[in-house]
């Protein structure tokens, strides 16, 4: 749908890991290099590497050092795991935003076809069908080539519990994330409008979480917000977590979100005029996912 759009599609750089392991513990990235790996070693591995325990309440999140425990120390969903492929997969996806991210600094607005996507990759963590924080590697690498300080805007339909806890305790990149209302949607744990951010990222995280429902109206008069925000913390680069799965057809929303929709919000958001980063998250209706980037990609030109 991109090329048909007329866009051009490049190969990225390699990936760097060093780069990654500025936003994800590196025994977290040592994890998930080795736990295929691992898992072939067991008796019977089956073709998943599932956790099946979690540190919940009144239990110590304390590391194991059996492959089973790690498992579910580092992820907090059992909606994805870990197959053959997958560390090759998360690194690619890792490479598509680092390059983004470099033409972006260097030409203009620039999108990254990530697959898996990112925003709810913790520090530590998978879950979400994310395994690496590829905003957040985006984020890092504009901070790295001299920006100040960087904004990440997600519109995708679930909140990016991800991003947030990564950046929360920080006051060099602001978060600001429009989402459904967690008390009835995934992450359910994440994403309430109390959450501000801590420490030095006090007042750096901006949570706008909306109802099962929202037309583009309602979604664009928070959009308002979110952006008066970003242009009032002066950053010198934009990282958008995209996810069409606000489209009014995906099979994972509520919202009531059309194809044109995407592109006046693109529109706005380009207003900004810094530096930005495109990088794609959710999206679920299978046949119209295309259509819908293009549209958003229409708008950011």
């Amino acid at each position: 749908a991109l090329i048909a759009a007329g866009h051009d599609l490049i190969e990225p750089d390699p990936v760097d890991l060093d780069l990654v392991r500025q936003v994800h513990d590196p025994f977290y990235i040592e994890f998930l290099a080795t736990a295929w790996t691992r898992w072939l070693t067991r008796t019977n591995p089956g073709p998943a590497a599932m956790g099946y325990t979690w540190p919940g309440r009144g239990m110590r999140p304390e590391r194991p050092d059996n492959l089973l425990g790690q498992l579910g120390y580092h992820s907090f969903a059992a909606d994805c795991s870990i197959v053959e492929g997958t560390w090759e997969a998360v690194q690619a996806s890792a490479a598509v935003a680092t390059t983004a991210a470099d033409r972006a600094h260097d030409s203009g607005p620039v999108f990254g076809l990530c697959r898996p996507p990112g925003h709810h990759a913790s520090t530590d963590q998978f879950g979400g069908y994310c395994y690496v924080n590829n905003a957040a590697v985006a984020a890092q690498r504009l901070l790295n080539r001299g920006a100040r300080r960087v904004a990440v805007l997600d519109v995708d339909y679930h909140h990016g519990n991800g991003t947030q806890e990564i950046f929360y305790d920080r006051a060099d990149v602001m978060v600001v994330s429009i989402h459904a209302d967690p008390s009835f949607e995934f992450p359910w744990f994440s994403g309430y409008d109390h959450e501000t951010g801590e420490g030095p990222g006090e007042g750096s995280n901006l949570n706008l979480p909306l109802p099962a429902g929202t037309d583009f109206a309602g979604w664009n008069a928070v959009l308002s917000r979110g952006l008066a925000t970003i242009s009032d913390a002066d950053v010198d680069g934009v990282v958008v977590s995209l996810g069409v799965d606000t489209f009014d057809r995906d099979p994972l929303g509520t919202f009531d979100i059309q194809t044109d929709d995407f592109t006046a919000m693109a529109d706005r958001i380009a207003g900004l005029g810094v530096p930005t980063v495109v990088v794609q998250e959710g999206g679920y209706a299978v046949d119209e996912i295309g259509r819908n980037v293009a549209a958003f990609l229409a708008g950011m030109a």
